[in-house]
């Protein structure tokens, strides 16, 4: 039995991936074309790359279905619920940086904290007869968050698109969303309320949990996490 490892399939989070094993002494690569799912390792014997978009990695994490994953932290957290009974955290990878947020219009000119958001979200629900509509494809972090920080009177709206147009397209009055910048919010005329950030994501090498582990992929394990420097 093999070691299965789940890596993004595409684009720049794959490449990083690549490029992050690669100088730890395990060269990952694509087998075939870009329409191929299929991988090959070298460097080490006994695991095997499977390729899966990064929104798919804590699900096959989760199942069992693959030993160990890259994917973002923010999706872990999002996606599995008690996401540390099913998965270990064993190295942040240092790049994927990005965070989860929540904006407002700009022309809302008082609201600019947690608790302006909450007493926005009462008058406007007085106001409209309906909740306050956040757009958002975080569900699961951003309940707990406004949960924790005693705002009430919104509701969760998903938004599998361009979350930051749903505002002008007034489909939502706010947003939650991951950003690097900030620059795609400001061209939206929105403003990241004044807060520390929902989660603050990278890309994150885990372990499973639920995957089932013999006397030989846990060997292998062991390997592996010696060369990549991650230690016990």
């Amino acid at each position: 039995m093999v070691v299965k490892l789940g890596v993004p399939s595409k684009g720049r989070l794959m490449e990083k991936t690549f490029e992050w094993f690669s100088e730890r002494g395990v060269t990952l690569s694509r087998a075939g074309s870009e329409r191929e799912y299929s991988g090959a390792v070298e460097g080490i014997e006994g695991v095997e790359l499977v390729l899966l978009s990064a929104s798919e990695i804590p699900r096959e994490l989760a199942a069992g279905r693959i030993h160990m994953g890259v994917t973002g932290s923010d999706l872990v957290r999002d996606k599995l619920a008690s996401w540390d009974s099913k998965v270990i955290e064993l190295a942040p990878m240092g790049f994927g940086h990005a965070d989860l947020i929540i904006a407002v219009p700009k022309a809302w000119v008082d609201v600019d904290t947690l608790d302006d958001l909450d007493a926005a979200a009462a008058a406007f629900r007085a106001r409209h007869g309906f909740r306050l509509r956040i757009a958002t494809k975080y569900h699961h972090l951003i309940r707990e968050f406004l949960k924790q920080n005693g705002v009430a009177d919104y509701q969760l709206v998903d938004s599998q698109g361009a979350t930051e147009g749903t505002v002008k397209n007034l489909t939502a009055e706010a947003v939650a969303d991951i950003t690097t910048t900030g620059e795609t919010l400001r061209a939206n005329h929105l403003k990241i309320l004044n807060c520390d950030p929902v989660h603050r994501s990278q890309a994150t090498l885990f372990k499973s949990r639920m995957a089932h582990w013999t006397d030989d992929t846990r060997a292998t394990l062991v390997t592996l996490k010696d060369m990549l420097g991650l230690g016990d």
